[in-house]
């Protein structure tokens, strides 16, 4: 079973709600839809591990534990527990598309989702600098009351809109579960896993302690797939092909290329952070750690990208 190629495969959380429709059962049938290219690189004989996003979906709970406090006085929710809740709920609906999509192909349906821990540096500078915004608005009105109740969380105002809690965004060093990963890739399992970029935790005198913060899920996904040995790390996104001087007439899709002209691409500001520049790092980073290849393209288009060549394909020269 280990001798199969290993593909780790990185699907954002928007993609896992279409149309805006974000009730369970729609998000459900985004999942369906999801899953079927990744079951026909299955088809092809590789091994899969699957990594998600869930910015939407921890901002759905985050909004419902600040409604809950507003107005039944309940506790609100830490960022790291709903960033487990909603691993467990996208990863049980991810295994149950996949095993339903295998076995009406006739295929073993053996998957299986990991809650993920993430291991961070306690002295990372995005501790001390935190620029995540996470949750809901609240007004000047609404800010003291918010700061009593929780004296740890920082509150900026954003964009005018009102005042909102901002968290670390530190970088993953190591993945806690990654034995457990490769134990069950290795008995034929397809493994979801690091979702949400993984729960963040560091380590201290006491053991393991979880932190409320947000771990960027490309740079965990790079981190799995390097720490795995994967052949293939398959980033997807929101077009079938990464591009330079995106939206001006001077639009070109990259098909090819090489990580030393992707480096400079980066450089020169073709890829913003608050979009493709994080992909685009991971998979730089992917390949300087020795990786062999790189695909980032559009869900739909994982397949042909995979066996006909479509979307943009990183290497090493």
């Amino acid at each position: 079973m280990a001798s199969k190629k290993l593909a780790v495969i990185a699907i954002g959380g928007n993609s896992l709600i279409l149309d805006d429709k974000a009730a369970l059962p729609d998000q459900y049938q985004a999942v369906v839809k999801t899953v079927k290219p990744i079951v026909d690189v299955i088809e092809d004989g590789w091994r899969v591990l699957i990594t998600h996003g869930n910015g939407p979906q921890v901002g759905y709970l985050l909004l419902r534990s600040e409604m809950a406090n507003r107005y039944a006085g309940l506790h609100f929710l830490p960022l790291l527990n709903c960033v487990a809740d909603t691993q467990g709920n996208i990863g049980f609906m991810i295994q149950q598309a996949m095993d339903n999509e295998l076995r009406r192909r006739g295929l073993p349906s053996r998957t299986a989702a990991l809650v993920t821990r993430v291991e961070v540096d306690p002295r990372d500078p995005k501790f001390r600098e935190p620029d995540k915004y996470i949750g809901g608005f609240y007004s000047r009105a609404e800010i003291e009351k918010v700061r009593r109740d929780n004296p740890g969380w920082i509150l900026k105002e954003d964009s005018n809109r009102g005042f909102r809690r901002i968290v670390p965004s530190p970088k993953p060093i190591r993945i806690i579960d990654l034995e457990a990963m490769r134990g069950m890739l290795d008995n034929g399992y397809n493994v979801i896993g690091g979702g949400g970029g993984g729960i963040p935790v560091i380590l201290g005198d006491d053991g393991y302690q979880g932190v409320d913060a947000v771990v960027d899920k490309d740079l965990t996904s790079r981190l799995i797939a390097n720490s795995l040995g994967a052949d293939l790390f398959v980033i997807s996104t929101g077009v079938d092909n990464v591009c330079v001087n995106f939206g001006t007439p001077r639009q070109e899709e990259l098909a090819e290329i090489g990580v030393d002209a992707l480096r400079k691409h980066l450089a020169d500001g073709q890829f913003p952070q608050g979009s493709m520049g994080p992909k685009i790092r991971a998979a730089i980073d992917f390949i300087l750690q020795g990786g062999g290849e790189v695909v980032i393209t559009s869900p739909s288009n994982l397949g042909d990208a995979i066996r006909r060549g479509k979307g943009t394909h990183v290497f090493a020269g």
